[in-house]
Formats: C-alpha cells, sequence, structure tokens
C-alpha cells in the first residue's frame, strides 16, 4: 500500500473467498470420510461397541451433506460464471483468439519459471479459468456417480420421505451404470476420480504459491483479503 508503483486490485468479494474456504473445507471432508466409506481405517474415539456400529452410517451421512453442499456452490459458482456483477468468467472461456494465445502464454510463463510473461495477470486469465471448470465438471461427474452409489442403499424403492425420492435418483444416475459397466465399475470411477481431485487440488495450492513467489503480486493473499497488488504500467 505504501509503495506508488503498486496498484491494489480487487479479485475476489467477500462471497467468493466464503465459497472458497466452504470447498475447501468440503473437500478436506468428503475426502475423509469418502476414504473411510471405501475402506474404514479409523473407529470411535468412544470405547462403546453399541456407539462404534454406527461410525459408518455417520461418515455416509456426513459424505452426503457435503455433498449436498458441494451442489449448491457448485450451482451459485455457475451462476456467477455469467451473471455476476463483479466480473462474468464465462468470457474468458470463450476459444478466441485472444483466450488461446493468453492460455498458451501463461503456461508458457510457468514451464520457463516467469523468463517469458507476455499477458496481462491483474485479472484471471484464461488459464486459470479452464482449469477451475475442469474442477466443477469433476465435481459434477462426483455427484452423478456418488448419487449412484447412494441410492444403491435404497434397494427396496422406499426412502424416509418416500418413493419419490429414489425414483428420481434412479432417472438422473443408472446412466452411469451403463456406462461404466455396473456397480463396481460405478464405485472405482468414483473413487479414482476422488485421486484426481486430490491431483487437481495439490497443483492449485502448488500454482498459487508458484504466482506469489514470481510474479511478487501478492496472489495467496487474494483468498484472504480479497485483492492483490500489481505494479502500475
Amino acid at each position: 500500500m505504501d509503495k506508488p508503483n503498486y496498484k491494489q486490485v480487487k479479485r475476489m468479494t467477500g462471497s467468493m473467498r466464503a465459497m472458497h474456504w466452504v470447498n475447501a473445507i468440503c473437500m478436506f471432508g468428503a475426502v475423509v470420510t469418502g476414504m473411510y466409506i471405501a475402506h474404514p481405517y479409523y473407529q470411535s474415539f468412544i470405547a462403546d461397541p453399541a456407539v462404534d456400529k454406527y461410525v459408518m452410517a455417520w461418515n455416509r451421512w456426513a459424505h452426503f451433506i457435503i455433498a449436498i453442499i458441494f451442489d449448491v456452490t457448485s450451482i451459485v459458482i455457475a451462476y456467477l460464471y455469467f451473471f455476476s456483477r463483479f466480473e462474468k468468467r464465462y468470457k474468458k472461456l470463450i476459444p478466441n483468439k485472444q483466450n488461446i494465445v493468453e492460455f498458451f502464454e501463461v503456461v508458457l510463463n510457468l514451464l520457463t519459471l516467469n523468463r517469458r510473461k507476455k499477458f496481462d495477470s491483474t485479472h484471471p486469465d484464461s488459464f486459470n479459468m479452464v482449469y477451475f471448470t475442469v474442477l466443477h465438471l469433476l465435481l459434477i461427474f462426483m455427484l452423478f456417480t456418488g448419487l449412484q452409489l447412494y441410492v444403491q442403499g435404497l434397494a427396496s424403492g422406499q426412502s424416509s420421505i418416500g418413493t419419490w425420492w429414489p425414483w428420481i435418483l434412479h432417472v438422473g444416475t443408472d446412466w452411469t451404470l451403463w456406462m461404466f459397466g455396473g456397480n463396481m465399475g460405478v464405485r472405482i470411477w468414483h473413487h479414482t476420480m476422488m485421486w484426481v481431485l486430490i491431483c487437481w487440488v495439490v497443483f492449485h495450492v502448488y500454482y498459487q504459491i508458484w504466482r506469489t513467489i514470481y510474479w511478487k503480486e501478492g496472489d495467496l493473499a487474494i483468498v484472504v483479503g480479497g485483492s492483490k497488488f500489481v505494479k502500475k504500467p
């Protein structure tokens, strides 16, 4: 703030930062509970067999609630891509010449360790927008496969809220059985995509730290204060 050759640029609103951290916490919770559902690896801290038998049920419940939160935030983010009054991020996804050139320039900037920087880093670039769009496509995939695994536990066609809920889930997700070769195929793909999401998070964190070090614009602080600082032209 005290350097006259730098200017402060607003990059994320308060609501956007809140959704970012909600997603981060949910991602951690989904991995912890999902890995337990796939292969139980911890028990209840209460040494009571009458309580321990409900550990799987509580994990499945928590995993389901986390998935719902993910779905809601993804819908909100998709809406903001097109109708946000702050910035319409869908414009960076249009495959025009400007966005394509910028995408590859950002990649070259990363590969050359910032020796080549021929794009404006003041605002979100097309590479980051594509990268985050991949995240939300992965979350949609996890939604459909996860709901198919969930409805398999409602084999009777009944639920606590009626028969309409399992029916909707079957209509919306049974295509995954055909696509992935049955229940086990859906389970394997759902579990595999979890590792892809973990890789996505690892690179995301690495790249934000990388940009902060090489660009010296305070990119890592965007998710905390909402702003970064760039040199004035």
